[in-house]
């Protein structure tokens, strides 16, 4: 069925689904798994700000040595988080016994994740997707969609959803029932 499976995983609450389903895969056809995090300013969860590796990516050098330092520290979080990540999701399909192996790369996450698979020969690309629409989706982008119409494979994109309130629906049914 499939042979290698690229998994694009970010630290928002949708990637161990992401994760989960990928590895599910994995087990099922025999395949090895690349994991890749894009690093990226335009990850949900971090700063709203251009975050840039080095002093000189910036085009002005007129920003101030305090916002460059703040951005050299935001960019070394992620990086620590990324890798955080990646190892523990390794060690986890290594220990299912899959083969693994994982890679952090600073780019655009829709062309890096394209590209990584084109070199890689991903017979599969495992990608979330926010559920974005409208404006949203215009003004953020879509890094599932740009995967979608660009891979060289197959790609499966795994929903995020939101989990309901259940305890605001039970309240509410409590409250329908005894007013009856």
């Amino acid at each position: 069925m499939f042979d290698k499976i690229l998994v694009a995983i970010d630290t928002s609450a949708s990637a161990k689904d992401v994760f989960d389903k990928a590895l599910f895969l994995a087990k099922a056809s025999n395949a090895s798994l690349m994991l890749l995090h894009v690093l990226s300013g335009e990850e949900q969860g971090t700063v709203n700000i251009p975050i840039l590796p080095r002093q000189d990516y910036y085009p002005y050098p007129v920003m101030s040595k305090k916002t460059l330092e703040f951005n050299q520290q935001q960019w070394e979080v992620l990086e620590k988080q990324g890798l955080e990540l990646l190892q523990s999701c390794t060690d986890e399909a290594t220990l299912a016994g899959v083969s693994t192996e994982f890679i952090q790369s600073p780019g655009n996450p829709g062309q890096t994740i394209s590209n990584l698979a084109s070199t890689w020969g991903a017979d599969l690309i495992v990608v979330g997707r926010q559920g974005l629409s409208g404006l949203s989706e215009l003004a953020l982008g879509s890094v599932s969609n740009y995967v979608l119409h660009n891979a060289p494979c197959s790609v499966l994109t795994v929903q995020h959803v939101l989990e309901r309130n259940t305890e605001s629906a039970e309240d509410e049914s409590s409250r329908v029932s005894a007013s009856d």
